[in-house]
């Protein structure tokens, strides 16, 4: 009877540069992806007539991802976070290509930083899938990156016979430290560089109205409506606007911030245009919920004269209106809180409200928020800049 020897199977890894380069061509990727979305967050909040190349659908959208608070890590944008993880990731990759790494040194440290990568990524997928609701394509590029930077971390060390955990790590630092002369200046550039972001970051999302005073006149139209600026105006703008559109949101701030500047010849005239399916017949499905009763907050506050007091509390507040207190904001307003309080079940209000929208949908052909009435023509998402030009 015969016996058949069985042998192990030995798979020789590829040459070190096989699994090398495309980690360097990776974080390369990341750190210039990280770049874009520092820009584009940056100009989703500065920029009135920006919108994003991948701002696609209401699912796809990079521009609502870079809206939402889950955009700010410990006062910073996660984007700027990213180009200095990656940053410091290609800094630590040099050190895994020198001779004396002998292919193993460096890697148990990147495998740490892949995988810290890495988790944060899953808590953002999650926080855009049940939160923000919206995706980012730049975004999920860079949660690819971070799964793939892990990956390859993982392999090498696998690949190329690495130490056991804790004893490769002591190994990485003693490695590092004796390069003391490379990488104790440069590793103190990244962590000043961290600590400068952390108290010093110039805050452009937080986006604030100009304090309303007496320097700039308010009142209302013929029609009833709201308006602000010039009693006697070179240029009026009327905006159909949505409290919780943050597009509606920058451009008013900007707007009002060009009628300080000049305030004897713009005028800028509010009008309600909920994107809220309860109320407006363009809206088939659940979207901006709540927008309906912030513009009756508005009207009803208009009533009593505080109608720009009311606009800017509103447009100040984060999405999301259920805990919204009626008796707190009648104080902070300074409202009467008996006609305030039921403003809701008030119908004259609410009929205000639906001539504003009637009139957006059948007289202006407004589709979605903001809209603008400039000279009798309707612009929706943004103004033309050769109009404002004049005054900027």
């Amino acid at each position: 009877m015969g016996f058949i020897k069985n042998k192990k199977k030995i798979i020789k890894p590829l040459p070190y540069l096989y699994y090398y380069f495309p980690v360097v061509l990776f974080a390369i990727t990341g750190f210039f992806d990280s770049i874009y979305l520092s820009i584009s967050h940056y100009r989703n909040y500065v920029d009135m007539e920006y919108q994003s190349f991948c701002a696609i659908s209401k699912t796809l959208n990079c521009d609502t991802v870079s809206q939402s608070p889950y955009s700010i890590l410990l006062d910073v944008p996660v984007p700027t976070w990213g180009i200095l993880g990656y940053g410091f990731f290609l800094f630590l990759l040099a050190f895994a290509w020198f001779e004396q790494a002998r292919k193993k040194r460096v890697w148990t440290i990147l495998i740490l930083i892949s995988l810290f990568f890495s988790i944060y990524s899953i808590v953002l997928a999650f926080l855009s899938s049940y939160y923000i609701r919206s995706y980012c394509i730049m975004c999920l590029l860079s949660y690819a990156v971070n799964l793939v930077l892990l990956f390859y971390a993982w392999i090498i060390r696998k690949r190329f016979a690495c130490e056991s955990f804790l004893i490769a790590i002591k190994l990485d630092v003693i490695y590092l430290l004796n390069q003391w002369k490379i990488t104790i200046p440069s590793t103190s550039i990244f962590g000043i560089a961290a600590i400068l972001m952390l108290f010093a970051f110039p805050p452009y999302w937080l986006l604030d109205p100009p304090k309303l005073n007496n320097s700039v006149p308010t009142g209302v139209t013929e029609e009833g409506h709201p308006w602000i600026g010039a009693e006697h105006p070179e240029l009026e703008i009327i905006e159909f606007s949505d409290y919780l559109c943050f597009q509606c949101k920058k451009i008013h701030y900007f707007l009002r911030r060009l009628i300080k500047s000049h305030p004897g010849k713009i005028r800028l005239v509010h009008r309600q245009f909920p994107m809220d399916h309860t109320i407006n017949p363009l809206v088939q499905e659940p979207f901006h919920q709540g927008a309906a009763k912030l513009a009756m907050m508005a009207i009803a506050a208009g009533e009593q004269g505080k109608f720009w007091e009311m606009n800017d509390y509103l447009f100040g507040l984060s999405k999301g209106v259920e805990a919204l207190n009626m008796k707190t904001i009648a104080k902070v307003i300074g409202l009467e809180l008996e006609p305030f309080r039921f403003a809701f079940q008030d119908q004259k209000l609410r009929n205000i409200l639906w001539y504003d929208i009637k009139e957006g949908i059948e007289n202006h052909k407004l589709t979605g928020t903001p809209g603008f009435v400039i000279n009798g023509q309707v612009y929706e998402g943004q103004i033309p800049a050769e109009i404002l030009k004049p005054y900027l």
